[in-house]
């Protein structure tokens, strides 16, 4: 509703632009915001004892990241800009405010908490238990459905700013294999690269290698209390 959307307007707070590399939150740094992606793509890590990192998740235009460390005064992950970036805060403190007023989008930040936290579960599953191939096209088609619901209608191309570490980084592979993966896919014929342009030319055959389900198309919110 009007009322809704100007709500979420008034608890936004100053926009932040950051570079490609840029930390915008470092894990087990202080916790005081969410944030709202206006523009670019972020990724969420969680260091490893090893020195190496973990990429937990990939953020995009649309998104609202930060969820994950609701819970606590520090950080859970490190944000980190992948692309240029425009992100707007979203104070904790405005956020207690924005749910007391507006209880519609409490519930609705709740669900879609929860459609995240399923893809997650995916993901693993796919990272634990299949191979190379059914990985990568995994985030192929997860990161396809993310942007089809921001862009509001059918999206099966779009700008890869990822290098070759980030996937890997990903999907528990190393630079090699995910070089060697990609040429299998275009070989195979089910993807398409133009620099960093990636078209997905056979969506069905990679749901059918990878069991791939949408968790964003469909979120349920008929539970949600109706409009003041």
């Amino acid at each position: 509703t009007d009322a809704e959307r100007e709500a979420i307007l008034h608890a936004e707070r100053g926009e932040r632009r950051l570079r490609a590399g840029d930390v915008l939150v470092a894990e087990g740094g202080e916790s005081h915001a969410l944030y709202v992606v206006r523009q670019g793509w972020l990724h969420s890590s969680a260091k490893l004892i090893t020195g190496g990192r973990q990429i937990l998740r990939f953020h995009y235009a649309g998104d609202l990241i930060g969820t994950s460390s609701m819970a606590w005064s520090q950080a859970a992950a490190t944000l980190t800009a992948i692309s240029d970036c425009i992100v707007i805060d979203l104070p904790k403190t405005e956020l207690g405010l924005l749910f007391r007023a507006q209880p519609r989008i409490a519930g609705l930040l709740y669900a879609i908490a929860a459609a995240e936290n399923v893809a997650m579960s995916d993901r693993l599953t796919t990272i634990g238990r299949m191979g190379a191939s059914e990985r990568l096209s995994t985030l192929l088609l997860d990161i396809m459905a993310r942007l089809r619901v921001t862009a509001g209608g059918i999206v099966d191309s779009f700008d890869l700013p990822l290098t070759q570490t980030d996937i890997g980084d990903a999907l528990g592979l190393t630079k090699v294999h995910v070089n060697r993966t990609i040429r299998a896919l275009e070989k195979a014929g089910v993807i398409e690269r133009n620099g960093r342009r990636v078209r997905i030319v056979d969506e069905a055959a990679l749901v059918a290698a990878t069991g791939f389900t949408d968790r964003y198309g469909e979120i349920e919110t008929a539970w949600l209390p109706p409009a003041a």
